[in-house]
């Protein structure tokens, strides 16, 4: 499983990108794509996001 995204809350700050320590996460135009093939599920663009936008699931 990969972190999720919820496009509703996210500002698209880039913070969680920043972040992400196997670079699963990318910002594109106004688009921001997980790569569920990269994602550890490790939390830190859980931690970093400011609204609350990103999970988890285990």
């Amino acid at each position: 499983m990969a972190a999720k995204n919820n496009f509703e809350k996210c500002l698209y700050c880039g913070g969680c990108v920043g972040v992400c320590p196997v670079q699963a996460i990318t910002l594109k135009d106004t688009r921001l794509i997980i790569d569920p093939k990269k994602c550890i599920n490790c939390g830190a663009c859980v931690s970093i996001c400011p609204v609350g936008a990103n999970k988890v699931e285990k």
